[in-house]
C-alpha cells in the first residue's frame, strides 16, 4: 500500500498489546480468573495464527491479545477473555468449533461461533450475506450478551487500525461501525466504547469537520482546562464543608462526534453547546445526589429547563445520574452530572457492570427484559434479507435519542424520537394496537401521526368490535420496528386472502410497468428463486408476503426484468414483431388513451377535469365502466391516489399520437367578464370565426357587477384549446379564461 494512501488519526496513539501486558492486567486485577485456562487459549490462537499477518504488517496474533486486553478493562470473565483470544481461529484457520468444544467447554465455542461469520452461501447475493450476518450476531446475542461485547471490542481495535486499509473499504466499515456498532454499545450503556466507536468512524467518514472541530477545540483548550479546574475546586471547597468523605469530582468534555452533531446537524455554533464542558461529582448515595444537587443550584445559577432526572426515570441502556446546565460568574454554561458510585460504573461500562458469570448461575428476568429489544429486532427482521431495511431497524430501535411518555395510570413508555401514539399503542400491548381508534395526548384528541413529546401522558382509546384491526397506513406512520412488525403479522394472520389479492395486483402493476409478460403456467416457476429466499412454499404464499409487506417488489424487480430477459429475450423480440405485423392494419385508439400500452380499452373522460391531449395524466380503473382519465393535477386524484384502498388501481396511462383532425375532446371554459349586453353574443360569434363547436352555454350574474359564462366546446388538443382562450381573451370587456376543474 501506497504511503499517500493511509490515513493517520490526529494526537492518537494505540498500544500493541501483548501476552505478557495481558497476563500483568490479569495478576493486578481483584477479579479472580482462570489463569491457565487464558494461557491455553492464547497458544492455540497463536499456533493456528501463526503464519498470518495483519494488514498493518504486524503478527495477527496482536489482534486477539488486543481484543481481549479491551474486554479485561470491562471486567468480563474467563470464558469472554479466552474467546476474545480465539475469536477468529475458526473463520480464518482450519480450527473446528469440536475442537474448541473439547478443550475450552461448551461456553467458549458457543461465543466463538456466536462472533462467527457465516460461511459464503450460494443464493445469497453480498447484501444478502451482510444482513445474515448481522441476523446471526443479535441471535447470539439475545441468547448470551457476551457475543456481543466481544463483537465491539473486536470492532474497537479494527477501528484503532483502520488507517492500513484502503479508502473506498474504510468507509465501508466506518458506516456500519456508525451504523450498526455505536448505537448497540450506547444502548448496552457502554460509553467508553460507543464514544470511541463514534469518533473514529466520524474521522473517516467526514475528516475535514473531524479536523475543523479539533482545530476549533485546540483553541480552546487552555481557556477549558483553566475553566473546568476552577470550577472543581470552588465546589470541592464547598462540599468539604459538608461532606464526609468529600465527593469524587470529576472534568468531561464532550466527543468530537457529540460536538459535530450539534454544530453541523443542528445548525449550532460551539459557543451555544452547552453541555460540551461538564464536571462529574460522584457520591455514595441517592440522597446525597439531590442533597449535592442543591449545593449545585446555590452556588450556580441554573439554565431554565435543562435539568434532567435521570435516577428516577433511567434511559434504557439503564444510565442513570442528575443533569443540570448552570451559568458561572465568567458567563459560561457548563453541565454538572451527580451520579453515585454504582451510577458511574453502569454509565462507563454498561451491561458489562451487571452482568455476572457464575459457574451454573444464568442471568435473571431483569437481565432477559433488558434483552427483549435484541429479540424484538430479530423477529420483525427475520423475513427480510434487506440490509437498509435491518439497519433503518436497529438505528430506529436504538437511536440515542429518546421520548419518555406516560399511561394515564402512570406507566412510563420510553421511545425513539419521531415516534407517534400508534408505536406508544404497540408499546403498550399489541392488542391495545390492534384495537385502537383514537388517541389523546394530554386530554386532547390527536390523529394518528401525532408525534410523542417527553412528559406527556398519553391514552388510547380502543374498540372492542368484532373485526378490527390496523390500517395498512399505520405502517407509513409508526417509526419503530416492534410496531411495523405487529402490523404486519396481524395483517399476516387475519387478512390472507385480502393480502393474496393486493400482493397478485402489485406484482401484475409492476409486470406491466416493466413490460413483463409471463404465462400463467409458468409464472410459479419464474418466481421459484424469490419463493425459496422469502420462505414462500406456494404462489398464493409470496402473493400474501407481498400484501402484507413482508416482500418488497422494489427490491426484487430488477432481478425479476433480468430474469425474464435471460428467459424470454428472444421470445419477446418475435412475440413483438408478430404484434407490430397484427397492429398494422388495425384501426387507431378510438378513445386517443392507450392505457399500460393497450390500446383498446374502454375509456372515459373525468368530468372532474376534462382533460385533454397535451395534459399529464393518470387512469382510474372503475367497477363495470372501464378505464376513467384524470388530469394528474385533477384534486380528485390527489386527493384519493395515496389511499390504501384504491393505490391499485390507479394505472398508467397516455396519449396516442393522432395524425389527424378526426379526434375531438369536450371541454368547459370559464369566462369572467364585465357584464353587458351581447356579451354572450360576441363569445359565439368569435368561436364561431374559428369553427369550434359549443355544446352548451350557461351565465350568471357575480355580485360585483361582473359576469361568469360556462361554455363547452369540442377541441383537438391543448394546442387548439390555447388559440381558443386567445382568441376569446381579445373580446371587449373579457377578464378571464380559464378550465373548468382546473
Amino acid at each position: 500500500m501506497a504511503d499517500n494512501d493511509r490515513t493517520v488519526l490526529p494526537e492518537r496513539h494505540y498500544e500493541v498489546y501483548t501476552i505478557d501486558a495481558l497476563i500483568q492486567k490479569i495478576l493486578d486485577d481483584d477479579k479472580q480468573y482462570d489463569l491457565s485456562k487464558i494461557v491455553s487459549a492464547y497458544e492455540t490462537a497463536e499456533h493456528y495464527h501463526a503464519d498470518q499477518k495483519r494488514e498493518s504488517g504486524e503478527p495477527y496474533i496482536t489482534h486477539p491479545v488486543t481484543v481481549a486486553y479491551i474486554l479485561l478493562e470491562l471486567g468480563m470473565d474467563t470464558d469472554t477473555i479466552c474467546a476474545a483470544l480465539l475469536h477468529d481461529v475458526v473463520e480464518d484457520t482450519e480450527c473446528t468449533l469440536d475442537e474448541l468444544q473439547k478443550k475450552f467447554g461448551s461456553d467458549v465455542a458457543m461465543l466463538v461461533n456466536g462472533v462467527t461469520k457465516l460461511e459464503k452461501v450460494e443464493i445469497f447475493t453480498k447484501d444478502e450475506q451482510k444482513a445474515e450476518n448481522i441476523r446471526k450476531i443479535l441471535l447470539a446475542m439475545s441468547e448470551d450478551i457476551r457475543v456481543i461485547i466481544i463483537k465491539l471490542a473486536d470492532r474497537l481495535h479494527n477501528m484503532r487500525t483502520l488507517n492500513y486499509c484502503r479508502d473506498a473499504k474504510r468507509r465501508v466499515i466506518a458506516h456500519e461501525t456508525m451504523n450498526i456498532y455505536a448505537p448497540i454499545a450506547h444502548r448496552l450503556g457502554i460509553r467508553s466504547i460507543k464514544d470511541e466507536l463514534e469518533d473514529l468512524a466520524f474521522f473517516y467518514l467526514d475528516p475535514y469537520a473531524y479536523s475543523e472541530i479539533e482545530r476549533q477545540m485546540k483553541l480552546r483548550r487552555e481557556a477549558r482546562s483553566k475553566l473546568i479546574d476552577d470550577i472543581k475546586y470552588k465546589i470541592e471547597t464547598r462540599l468539604a464543608a459538608d461532606f464526609d468523605p468529600v465527593p469524587l469530582i470529576e472534568g468531561r468534555v464532550k466527543s468530537n462526534y457529540g460536538i459535530y452533531k450539534k454544530v453541523f446537524r443542528d445548525g449550532k455554533e460551539i459557543d451555544q453547546i452547552y453541555d460540551r464542558y461538564a464536571v462529574r461529582i460522584i457520591v455514595n448515595t441517592v440522597t446525597e445526589c439531590y442533597n449535592v444537587l442543591g449545593v449545585i443550584h446555590d452556588m450556580f445559577t441554573p439554565i431554565p429547563n435543562r435539568f434532567k432526572d435521570y435516577i428516577s426515570t433511567p434511559k434504557p441502556n439503564m444510565y442513570q445520574s442528575l443533569h443540570t446546565t448552570v451559568i458561572g460568574r465568567q458567563g459560561i454554561p457548563f453541565e454538572v452530572q451527580i451520579r453515585t458510585y454504582e451510577m458511574h460504573r453502569t454509565a462507563e461500562y454498561g451491561i458489562a457492570a451487571h452482568w455476572k458469570y457464575k459457574e451454573g448461575v444464568k442471568g435473571s428476568s431483569k437481565d432477559d427484559n433488558r434483552l427483549a429489544w435484541i429479540r424484538q429486532i430479530i423477529e420483525s427482521q427475520q423475513e427480510s434479507n434487506d440490509v437498509e431495511e435491518i439497519v433503518r431497524a436497529i438505528k430506529n430501535d436504538l437511536a440515542p435519542e429518546d421520548v419518555f411518555a406516560f399511561t394515564p395510570k402512570g406507566d412510563m413508555i420510553t421511545l425513539p424520537v419521531g415516534s407517534t401514539v400508534i408505536d406508544f399503542a404497540y408499546a403498550i400491548h399489541t392488542q391495545v394496537g390492534h384495537r385502537m381508534t383514537g388517541a389523546k395526548a394530554d386530554k386532547k384528541m390527536v390523529s394518528f401521526d401525532y408525534q410523542i413529546k417527553t412528559g406527556e401522558i398519553i391514552e388510547i382509546i380502543t374498540t372492542n368490535a368484532e373485526g378490527h384491526g390496523p390500517s395498512r397506513s399505520w405502517l407509513n406512520l409508526c417509526k419503530t420496528n416492534e410496531a411495523k412488525s405487529k402490523i404486519r403479522s396481524w395483517f399476516k394472520k387475519e387478512r390472507r386472502e385480502e393480502n393474496i389479492f393486493e400482493g397478485r395486483s402489485a406484482l401484475e402493476r409492476e409486470f406491466r410497468r416493466n413490460m413483463i409478460r409471463v404465462p400463467e403456467e409458468e409464472l410459479e416457476d419464474f418466481l421459484s428463486l424469490d419463493m425459496h429466499r422469502h420462505n414462500c412454499e406456494t404462489l398464493d404464499d409470496f402473493f400474501a408476503a407481498i400484501g402484507y409487506g413482508g416482500v418488497q417488489l422494489s427490491k426484487v424487480i430488477q432481478r425479476l426484468k433480468a430474469e425474464y430477459n435471460k428467459r424470454y429475450g428472444e421470445k419477446v423480440v418475435s412475440e413483438n414483431e408478430t404484434e407490430m405485423q397484427d397492429i398494422k392494419p388495425r384501426a387507431k385508439s378510438t378513445s386517443g388513451v392507450i392505457v399500460d400500452g393497450i390500446e383498446d380499452c374502454v375509456v372515459k373522460f373525468a368530468q372532474c377535469c376534462n382533460p385533454l391531449p397535451g395534459d399529464e395524466i393518470v387512469g382510474f380503473i372503475t367497477r363495470g365502466h372501464g378505464i376513467s382519465v384524470h388530469k394528474c393535477d385533477c384534486q380528485n386524484y390527489q386527493k384519493q391516489k395515496d389511499l390504501p384502498d384504491l393505490e391499485a388501481r390507479w394505472v398508467n396511462v397516455k396519449w396516442a399520437e393522432v395524425k389527424d383532425n378526426r379526434g375531438y375532446f369536450k371541454t368547459t371554459l370559464d369566462i369572467i367578464a364585465v357584464d353587458r349586453i351581447g356579451l354572450l353574443a360576441d363569445v359565439c360569434s368569435a368561436l364561431a370565426m374559428i369553427n369550434i363547436y359549443i355544446h352548451e352555454s350557461t351565465s350568471r350574474e357575480l355580485k360585483n357587477g361582473n359576469a361568469i359564462l360556462s361554455v363547452t366546446v369540442s377541441v383537438a388538443g391543448m394546442e387548439q384549446l390555447k388559440g381558443v382562450i386567445a382568441k376569446i381573451m381579445k373580446i371587449k370587456n373579457v377578464i378571464s379564461v380559464e378550465r373548468s376543474g382546473k
